[in-house]
C-alpha cells in the first residue's frame, strides 16, 4: 500500500477517463475520479450520441420522400423540435447514468465536482478538499473553439448550444468545413432549415481523400445547401430578425442562428498542470510520449486533451493501453494507424487508411480503383444521390493502403474494411472474396478496373 489516498486519480469522466478508471480498478488499483459535468463527457453529453440521434431525426425527411417511389402515400409529415429535444435529453440522462453506475460497480470513488492539480501528487477539489494519489490521469477532453478572430463571435452558437436550442432555426449559417460543420449542415437541412456553409478552404473535410471531398461537396450542392468556399468570416452582429454573418467579401448572410464549427480546444485552462511541471503546447494540448506519459513521470494524459486523434474510440484505446502499462505489467503504446472514421452526413463518409495524397507523400507508387454509381434504392425513389468507393493500393505488393466510401451506411462498411486492412489485405484477396448481392458493399469486391497508377512527385 502506498502512502497516498489513492493509487490513481482520474480527472474527467468522459469515455477515456471512465474506461481508464474502471479497468485500472479491476486490475486492483485504488481509483478515484472527478467530473464536474455529466458522466460520459463530450461523446455522451454533447457529441457522438446526441449528434447521431439528431442525424437519425433529420434523415426521416428523405425517407418519407423516398417512400412514395415504393408505393407509400403518406400524410404531410410534421416535425416537432421540442419533442426531439425532450426525448434526446431523457436518453442522454439514461446513458450518463449507466456510465456512473459502471464506475460505482468497479469500486471507483466518485467526486462530482471540478478538480485541479495542486502538485504532481495532489488534487484539489472545488469544495476545497485535497486528495493525494500516486498517479494522475488527465482526461478532460475539449470544447468548441470560438477563436475566429472575428468580431461578435459571442453572437454565435457552437455545437454544444445546438443540442439545447429552444426552437429550430429557419435559417442557419455554419462556419467551418470539418466533421461537425458538415454533420450539422445536413442535420438542420434535413429538419427543414435553410443552410449556408461558410468555409475558408478550397475544399471541405481537410485531410480526407480528395475524391471523397469532391463527392461530399457535389452532394451538398445537389441537396440545396449553399456552399461558400474560400470565404472568410469577418463578424457577426445581432439584427432585428436574428443575427447576420458578414464575410470578408462583405456579403451579409441573414440567419436565425450562426454556428461556429471551427475546431475544438483542449480543456486545460485553469487545470493547474503547470503546478506539476506538465509540458503543454501553445494550443494548451498536453504533450505525451508513446505511452501517454507527460513530462511529469507520474502523470498521464489521454483523449482529446492530447490532440493526437480526437475520436472517442481512440480515447478508449488509449485508456486501455494506459491501464495495461501502469497496472497490468504489460507496457502498451496506443496505435494510431489504420483508425477508421465516419462523417455522418447524408449519405455518409466512411474511411480507413491512407488517402491517395497521403500515400504519394509517403513515397508509395499506387494503383487507384474507383467507382461511382446510383444506389439501387434510388432507382425507384428518384433521389439523385450518387455513391463513390475508392481503394488505394500499393502498386508493388498490392497491399490495400486505404479504403474510402461515400454512400449509405458508409460508416458500417468502413468498420469492417478496417479489419481487412489491419490484417494486411491485398487487392487480390479482396477480389477473391464472394460478393453479397445486391448490396452496396459488394462494390468493394467487384472493382476490377484500375482507374489510375500514380507515382510520387519527383
Amino acid at each position: 500500500m502506498s502512502g497516498y489516498d489513492f493509487d490513481l486519480f482520474v480527472i474527467g469522466a468522459g469515455s477515456g477517463g471512465v474506461r481508464g478508471a474502471r479497468v485500472s480498478a479491476q486490475m486492483g488499483a485504488r481509483v478515484a475520479i472527478a467530473e464536474e459535468n455529466g458522466f460520459g463527457g463530450t461523446c455522451v453529453m454533447r457529441g457522438c450520441i446526441p449528434k447521431k440521434l439528431f442525424v437519425y431525426a433529420a434523415g426521416f425527411a428523405e425517407e418519407f420522400e423516398d417512400a412514395r417511389g415504393y408505393g407509400w402515400e403518406l400524410l404531410p409529415p410534421r416535425f416537432d423540435w421540442p419533442a426531439l429535444i425532450a426525448n434526446k435529453d431523457r436518453e442522454i440522462a439514461r446513458v450518463s447514468g449507466v456510465y456512473r453506475r459502471v464506475l460505482e460497480h468497479a469500486g471507483v470513488a466518485i467526486f462530482h465536482e471540478r478538480a485541479f492539480v495542486k502538485d504532481a501528487h495532489t488534487v484539489r477539489l472545488a469544495s476545497g478538499r485535497e486528495i493525494s494519489a500516486e498517479t494522475l490521469l488527465i482526461a478532460t477532453g475539449g470544447y468548441p473553439s470560438r477563436q475566429t478572430g472575428a468580431e461578435g463571435a459571442e453572437c454565435c452558437i457552437t455545437s454544444d448550444d445546438a443540442f439545447h436550442l429552444e426552437k429550430l432555426p429557419r435559417r442557419i449559417a455554419i462556419v467551418g468545413g470539418g466533421y461537425i460543420a458538415l454533420e450539422f449542415a445536413h442535420i438542420f437541412h434535413g429538419m427543414g432549415a435553410e443552410v449556408t456553409l461558410v468555409y475558408r478552404g478550397t475544399k471541405v473535410l481537410r485531410g480526407f481523400d480528395d475524391d471523397l471531398r469532391d463527392a461530399v461537396q457535389d452532394s451538398l450542392r445537389a441537396k440545396g445547401i449553399r456552399l461558400m468556399l474560400e470565404t472568410g468570416f469577418e463578424r457577426c452582429k445581432k439584427t432585428a430578425d436574428g443575427v447576420a454573418a458578414v464575410t470578408l467579401a462583405g456579403e451579409i448572410i441573414e440567419a436565425d442562428q450562426v454556428m461556429l464549427a471551427i475546431g475544438r480546444l483542449p480543456s486545460t485552462r485553469g487545470l493547474g498542470l503547470e503546478n506539476a511541471g506538465v509540458a503543454m503546447r501553445p494550443s494548451g494540448r498536453v504533450e505525451v510520449d508513446l505511452y501517454s506519459r507527460t513530462s511529469a513521470p507520474n502523470i498521464y494524459a489521454i483523449g482529446d486533451v492530447t490532440g493526437r486523434i480526437e475520436l472517442t474510440p481512440v480515447a478508449i484505446h488509449e485508456a486501455m493501453c494506459f491501464a495495461r502499462t501502469v497496472y497490468g505489467g504489460t507496457p502498451a503504446a496506443p496505435e494510431h494507424e489504420l483508425v477508421p472514421t465516419a462523417v455522418f452526413t447524408r449519405p455518409e463518409v466512411g474511411t480507413v487508411g491512407m488517402s491517395e495524397e497521403r500515400a504519394l507523400a509517403l513515397g508509395h507508387t499506387i494503383d487507384i480503383y474507383r467507382t461511382s454509381f446510383v444506389p439501387l434504392k434510388n432507382t425507384l425513389s428518384g433521389r439523385r444521390d450518387r455513391s463513390m468507393m475508392k481503394l488505394v493500393v500499393d502498386a508493388a505488393n498490392q497491399k490495400v493502403l486505404g479504403c474510402h466510401i461515400f454512400g449509405p451506411e458508409a460508416g458500417e462498411m468502413a468498420q469492417l474494411a478496417a479489419i481487412a486492412l489491419k490484417m494486411g489485405a491485398t487487392k487480390e484477396q479482396i477480389d477473391a472474396t464472394i460478393a453479397v448481392h445486391p448490396t452496396m458493399a459488394e462494390e468493394l469486391v467487384t472493382m476490377r478496373t484500375k482507374t489510375a497508377t500514380r507515382a510520387p512527385a519527383g
